[in-house]
């Protein structure tokens, strides 16, 4: 496959939901740089080939990696950056001139920004979910200082090796356990996400200073976000990280800063 025009895309299973191009178009229109974004869907059992036909491709100066394909990622590309030990999910693949691919993970930094004003040392956090979200949000927590992290999974042993692997103190719940009493929930799973089963939880145990992330954004406000809503509890919704983390890819594929100042209209564009 080549192309003259430069070209990123986001690959998942499923992708139709993503808004991924909607962002980088946007960008690259703002910055009026001749390139394109796509969404391309590629199942699990099609992902080293994907990657193999790329390599060839030097219009192609990458991928953003969605569901499911974040873990497995891993095997397929180098690690410059230690990745595979730090975090344990790649979410962004660039090509080299040479056309060797490396992978990196900007899931982290971009869940972080939304709430790195706040002090979070010693603080106890919940996270719902162990997979390359999680993955990454646990090393971010880990950043930020949280102290304690309690996992709501339904593979208890997977969510327990994650815990372990991220080094911080806490302990795993199954999905239908009660909330334990925290300053942050976050959900890092697809629950809730459309065409997903929704999360079934109760909010009444969280204190009512407790921070509700959704990582979901597809729809923007999830169940989780309404419940939150109505306990007046502070939340933050999916497209602030989606938004951090694909700034931070667009600088890789594209060479240059996205136009931060144009936010707000992004943002009604993508809520459109």
């Amino acid at each position: 496959m080549t192309t003259e025009m430069p070209y990123a895309e986001v690959i998942g299973d499923p992708i139709a939901q993503s808004k991924s191009p909607l962002i980088h178009k946007f960008w690259l229109d703002r910055l009026d740089i001749e390139a394109d974004y796509r969404a391309c869907h590629v199942t699990l059992d099609a992902l080293p080939g994907y990657i193999e036909s790329r390599r060839d491709d030097p219009a192609w100066r990458g991928c953003n990696v969605t569901i499911p394909h974040k873990i497995a990622m891993l095997d397929l590309v180098a690690d410059p950056g230690g990745v595979r030990d730090k975090i344990g999910a790649m979410n962004t693949v660039v090509r080299q001139d040479d056309g060797s691919l490396m992978g990196t993970n900007t899931d982290a930094a971009g869940f972080l920004a939304p709430i790195a004003d706040y002090d979070w040392s010693g603080k106890h956090a919940v996270v719902i979910g162990a997979g390359g979200a999680a993955r990454a949000v646990l090393f971010a927590l880990k950043q930020a200082g949280i102290a304690e992290t309690t996992i709501l999974a339904r593979n208890g042993l997977k969510a327990s090796g994650l815990l372990m692997q991220s080094s911080m103190k806490g302990g795993v719940l199954p999905m239908d356990a009660r909330l334990p009493g925290a300053d942050l929930l976050i959900n890092a799973s697809p629950l809730g996400m459309m065409g997903q089963p929704a999360l079934e939880v109760d909010l009444d145990p969280l204190p009512t200073d407790c921070l509700v992330y959704d990582l979901v954004y597809a729809p923007l406000e999830t169940g989780l976000l309404k419940a939150a809503k109505k306990r007046d509890l502070a939340v933050i919704d999916g497209l602030d990280m989606l938004i951090g983390q694909a700034a931070l890819a667009f600088e890789l594929f594209f060479g240059a800063t996205p136009p931060m100042e144009d936010d707000d209209e992004l943002r009604k564009r993508l809520t459109a």
